[in-house]
């Protein structure tokens, strides 16, 4: 998570001058290269899935893609659908890898798993054409790359200068740090505290994922024409703080499930936060901006389930199953009914209560931010106007600049 957060500005500002292409691939190849490992050494996994969090930039490489080919009046649709396509292998993979493991062997899971990421490799190399301007590559004066821009330090101080990004920067904090963190460890938690059979957890996955889907192309498109970006934003993290809510002092399986619709409706937040952010950034630091973005939710990924995991902990709430079974089971002879929670009547999910109190704030810092206004690189003049008008060019100190190209 750490070194997401520091590596996806970078990678971001490099992918703004050699390209969307060769960045999607590192992206790719690195984050999922430790797959294999699982079959050989679970300890060299670890070890490789930390360090490949210099590369997890997927997400903002492929919205800056999307940014570069797409008008500004469909990009929200845009990052929706992509997010979509996330949601789509949450319904998908954990039914076919639970379904593989049970019925042949978990190295078989893991080799589909290494296959399918040698599929996509071959696609970006044949199939995926490079996003960015040729002018706006090395070799055109537009191109020049800065170290300051490339520095992750100096380029928190420029979020830090411009209040727009750095509040949006602020709201994903604050709002992706409960999600990452009950990502981490809420579908253990539905079995073991919760009641919920295996295949309830596949069942609910699925269901939240297709609702996603739906939430993150319709209902995001409606949203973000009839109120704009700031205000859809403010609806997702609104739907995020019933959700914590519902996870944190109810426990009732009806209710469980009912939030699992205040669950899909969230996923909204984060392709409109990327929305926002796009409109707001020059053509040139697309990457930048969205490493930016992307780098606050490489922190979150990495604080978030210790921040869960050590509330659990402090509120007697134990998910390992072995740890509050057996002991039971071998006194009685029966099964164990026991919740793992110390006082589950008043508040069943403490860290979820916590996440809700982040969220509440993350709502009102979205509340103040300014409406759309351009992210200016100090290392270059504003020559550029995001319009839906077709490519055109201008002329200025004998260098061409690029309007936004879309499809």
């Amino acid at each position: 998570g750490f070194l997401s957060f520091f590596s996806a500005p970078i990678v971001g500002a490099l992918s703004d001058v050699f390209g969307r292409k060769v960045f999607l691939l590192l992206a790719v190849i690195f984050t999922s290269s430790p797959i294999p490992l699982l079959i050989f050494n679970k300890w060299w996994y670890f070890i490789m899935i930390s360090v490949s969090g210099v590369f997890a930039v997927t997400f903002s490489v492929s919205f800056a893609y999307v940014a570069d080919v797409t008008e500004e009046q469909k990009l929200s649709f845009a990052y929706g659908l992509l997010s979509a396509t996330f949601a789509a292998s949450l319904v998908i993979s954990p039914a076919l890898g639970s379904f593989l493991s049970q019925t042949y062997s978990d190295n078989l899971v893991a080799v589909l798993a290494s296959a399918i990421v040698l599929m996509d490799i071959i696609f970006i190399l044949v199939a995926v054409p490079e996003s960015l301007p040729a002018k706006l590559r090395p070799g055109s004066c537009d191109a020049k790359i800065s170290w300051e821009q490339t520095d992750p330090f100096s380029a928190l101080r420029k979020v830090g200068k411009d209040k727009t990004i750095l509040m949006l920067c602020t709201t994903v904090f604050l709002s992706f740090l409960p999600e990452a963190g009950q990502f981490s460890c809420f579908f253990v938690y539905l079995r073991l505290v919760m009641g919920f059979s295996a295949e309830d957890v596949v069942l609910f996955i699925a269901v939240v994922g297709l609702l996603c889907l739906f939430a993150q192309t319709v209902i995001l498109q409606m949203l973000m024409m009839t109120l704009g970006s700031k205000n859809t934003i403010m609806v997702g993290i609104f739907f995020e703080l019933l959700q914590l809510s519902c996870y944190g002092f109810f426990s009732q399986r009806w209710i469980m499930w009912a939030a699992g619709w205040f669950l899909s409706m969230c996923s909204i937040t984060y392709p409109a936060i990327s929305a926002f952010a796009s409109t707001s950034t020059e053509v040139e630091n697309q990457g930048v901006a969205q490493g930016m973005i992307t780098g606050m939710r490489g922190l979150c990924n990495g604080l978030g389930p210790a921040i869960f995991g050590f509330i659990f902990y402090l509120s007697d709430v134990d998910l390992n199953k072995e740890a509050y079974l057996k002991p039971f089971e071998a006194q009685t002879g029966e099964a164990s009914n026991f919740t793992g929670v110390s006082n589950p009547e008043l508040v069943p999910g403490p860290p979820f209560v916590l996440g809700a109190c982040l969220v509440m704030i993350a709502l009102l810092v979205t509340a103040f931010i300014p409406e759309s206004q351009p992210f200016i690189n100090s290392e270059h003049s504003s020559t550029y106007q995001q319009t839906s008008a077709p490519l055109t060019t201008t002329t200025s100190d004998s260098c061409l600049h690029y309007q936004k190209p879309f499809l």
